[in-house]
């Protein structure tokens, strides 16, 4: 199999005709840095911010032509704007307004019910997405997201695990699973799984030290087709896990993907909460239900004398949660177990589903779907009736 380089790259872009046929997207300098990784090649596309709804097209041939390369695995192009203020920062546009009704009665189309995702587009056979999230890095966010998922599956849901963490992906060695995902007529990538759970992460598609020194645009292009362009199957629900803070990708993961509500996950000191904080205000803006509060590393219990200390603090995430009106989903204690068995890529909730810290995850994620349940409702009880008479 050839190398892929990219002068090779550069060469099959200058066959792709910028906007109006005038010249290729090479020569304009339509084309960002190209970074390939394992086969795969990435890279952007500058695009007039006015015009940029039109350049799908564009896009699509400059990924065609790369796709087309011998050696290349896949291909990964986004397109970005240049726009004052960087422009990743700006909300999604705003649907057109409804054109006024006819004058004549018609009858009216079936509709969908109601639900938090207006203008969202949903995940072919995923019944539910729920995204856990936090303020800041460290304070176990993918350990609890990954022992979440395995509690939502104990308590016998189908369940799937998107690593949304690009610049960090933990999925692979929490869930111990190695190698490539095959693909469905080379366009489809099918899922990894272990433990029962289906599992996508940027962790499977490039080594473990190849830094990622990817733009906002670059990053969401990958989280899309990782999401999008995946056979996920059945699935009662999709736990996300959020890459770590409320930058450019949480918020348009937030706005762009139809979340079911987010988990938010802190540990009880006022730094943390501070953060915290942070990750709740972004989803009430996007109008993403808040399923609930962890308050993970909240205490510790001495092995040897079985005496309670509190580190960190205790009880800060449960204030928090009382303050703001947000349902208190449990304490995970501090406990070398769930540390070591996430290490070891054996998570406590299949490892020692008898143990005390595995019942806490269990309940956690019998919380959640409960509250997931109860949005549902909500969201379907909003639904204005129509009267005919």
């Amino acid at each position: 199999m050839m190398s892929v380089t990219k002068e090779i790259v550069i060469e099959r872009l200058k066959t792709v005709n910028g906007p109006d046929f005038t010249g290729n997207i090479v020569d304009l300098g339509m084309v960002s840095e190209i970074f390939i990784a394992d086969g795969k090649v990435f890279f952007s596309i500058t695009v007039p911010a006015a015009r940029a709804q039109e350049m799908e097209p564009l896009r699509a041939a400059a990924e065609r032509v790369v796709k087309a390369i011998p050696g290349v695995a896949g291909a990964i192009v986004a397109l970005t704007a240049e726009k004052k203020g960087g422009g990743m920062e700006a909300p999604v546009p705003p649907r057109p307004a409804p054109r006024p009704a006819p004058a004549a009665p018609q009858r009216p189309a079936p509709q969908a019910p109601a639900s938090h995702s207006h203008g969202k587009r949903g995940v072919p056979g995923i019944e539910a997405i729920i995204a856990v999230a936090s303020g800041k890095g460290g304070v176990g966010k993918s350990t609890t997201a990954v022992n979440l998922a395995l509690g939502l599956a104990a308590n016998g849901l189908k369940v799937g695990v998107l690593d949304a963490d690009i610049y960090g992906p933990s999925m692979p060695r929490l869930l111990n699973i190695h190698g490539r995902p095959q693909t469905v007529d080379g366009k489809i990538l099918k899922p990894m799984e272990n433990y029962g759970l289906k599992v996508m992460s940027m962790g499977f598609l490039v080594d473990e030290e190849t830094p990622m020194i990817w733009r906002g645009p670059m990053v969401m292009s990958a989280l899309t087709q990782m999401l999008r362009e995946v056979e996920w199957g059945p699935l009662d629900v999709l736990v996300v896990d959020m890459p770590p803070g409320t930058g450019d990708a949480q918020l348009t993961m937030a706005q762009q993907v139809p979340l079911a509500g987010a988990v938010i996950v802190s540990t009880p000191q006022d730094l943390a909460l501070i953060d915290a904080r942070k990750g709740l205000n972004m989803f009430k803006k996007v109008d993403v239900p808040l399923l609930g509060i962890v308050e993970n590393m909240s205490y510790f219990l001495a092995p040897d004398t079985g005496k309670r200390y509190d580190i960190f603090g205790h009880g800060g995430a449960r204030r928090e949660a009382e303050r703001l009106g947000v349902t208190f989903l449990g304490e995970v204690p501090l406990e070398m177990g769930i540390r070591e068995s996430s290490d070891a890529g054996t998570p406590v909730v299949v490892s020692k589903p008898e143990s005390a810290e595995a019942k806490i995850y269990r309940d956690i994620a019998a919380k959640v779907w409960d509250r997931v349940n109860e949005e549902r409702g909500a969201a379907e009880a909003a639904v204005p009736s129509i009267v005919f008479e």
